[in-house]
């Protein structure tokens, strides 16, 4: 038999290096489909009890039962988001060629607020240079021109990186499904590899996986019904463009507590400066009390109970998320919150159970 070799402690450090550098280059090179390679997880983890449910269904075959998946993924959540999104697009543009047309009378509008406001209000706004018809037209010329510049350029942007953003979807979708098929082998090995204490690397891994599922399950939830009850609401108020402001309430929802009242809170005042009272009630009312209340019931059941991270970090994360990682911050910031508070109880914890077996000093 030959003689176990004893690494030296230059050998080890060396070798530990060569792995953190290898691993620093692979993060660099895969960067680009960092979006993708994160969304194909989360939707890995999102739909692991479906793949369950299909491989139970299909005798444990593992591709057969992955392909389902991916197929109920496709038809039950991608094509329907493509749908509305095509909506959306045809709103958007719609509005935004009838501020350059005219047809929305933005002067018309001022003036009709202006005159429902008080006269200390009035007097500001005169003061301010606000009232001259064509200083408002120039102003609103000059807004709605570098509007529509900015939208001609998102435009070019977009079309010039549609190969990359069909690369980018295709890849997600390639890794979703290996993931989907093999996540429960992945996740084994990454656990294995960590040098971390195994009981400790478990309760992160679990910390990680209810994080995972209850805000992006709390936030899809929360805001598809906050954005469907501000679209109900803006279309029997006879808001034009019900659809697009309600996916906007969607996206907005993400912001927790005060997202939604961006968009309803303004309508709902501008009905009532108009003259239309009971629409802007109305709108006031289900803001306040409905699309609101939605959000004050489900997120703290979706996101808070599961995550036990209380409110306000989540809200604090969330934001900080969403400014530094764009749309996929929704997820990091609090599952670089639910990470930060389970680390420190493991250590707390490690600290306690480390001065109880401290023996005390003997006394005299």
């Amino acid at each position: 038999m030959s003689e176990a070799h004893h690494k030296t402690p230059l050998e080890q450090s060396s070798f530990l290096l060569l792995v953190a550098a290898v691993t620093l280059l692979l993060l660099v090179i895969v960067w680009p489909f960092f979006n993708p390679l994160l969304w194909a997880a989360l939707a890995a983890v999102m739909f692991r009890p479906l793949h369950r449910w299909v491989l139970a269904r299909v005798g444990g075959r593992m591709n057969p039962a992955a392909g389902i998946t991916m197929l109920i993924i496709i038809f039950a959540v991608l094509l329907p988001a493509f749908f509305i999104g095509g909506l959306v697009i045809d709103e958007a543009a719609s509005v935004v060629s009838a501020f350059q047309t005219g047809e929305i009378g933005v002067i018309a509008w001022f003036e009709t607020v202006y005159g429902a406001l008080p006269k200390s209000v009035q007097d500001a706004v005169e003061n301010s240079g606000w009232t001259e018809t064509g200083a408002i037209q120039e102003r609103v010329r000059n807004l709605v021109g570098e509007s529509a510049g900015i939208i001609a350029q998102q435009a070019v942007a977009v079309g010039s990186s549609a190969l990359g953003f069909f690369l980018s979807f295709t890849i997600g979708l390639y890794v979703t499904y290996f993931l989907i098929r093999d996540g429960k082998r992945v996740g084994e090995t990454i656990l294995s590899s960590l040098p971390l204490e195994r009981p400790i690397a478990d309760r992160l891994a679990e910390r990680f996986l209810s994080i995972v599922r209850a805000t992006v399950k709390g936030s899809l939830v929360v805001g598809v019904v906050q954005g469907a009850l501000g679209a109900i609401t803006f279309w029997i108020a006879g808001i034009p463009s019900a659809i697009l402001f309600g996916v906007v309430m969607a996206i907005l929802s993400l912001i927790p507590a005060v997202g939604t009242a961006l968009v309803w809170l303004p309508a709902a005042l501008y009905l009532l400066a108009v003259g239309e009272i009971w629409q802007g009630v109305f709108v006031l009312f289900s803001g306040a009390l409905v699309i609101g209340m939605a959000d004050n019931v489900l997120r703290p059941i979706l996101v808070g109970r599961d995550t036990g991270i209380p409110d306000w970090i989540i809200l604090v994360t969330t934001l900080g998320g969403i400014a530094f990682a764009g749309f996929s911050g929704i997820v990091l910031g609090p599952l670089v919150a639910g990470l930060f508070l389970a680390s420190w109880s493991i250590l707390q914890e490690q600290r306690a159970e480390g001065e109880a077996s401290v023996p005390a000093a003997p006394t005299y």
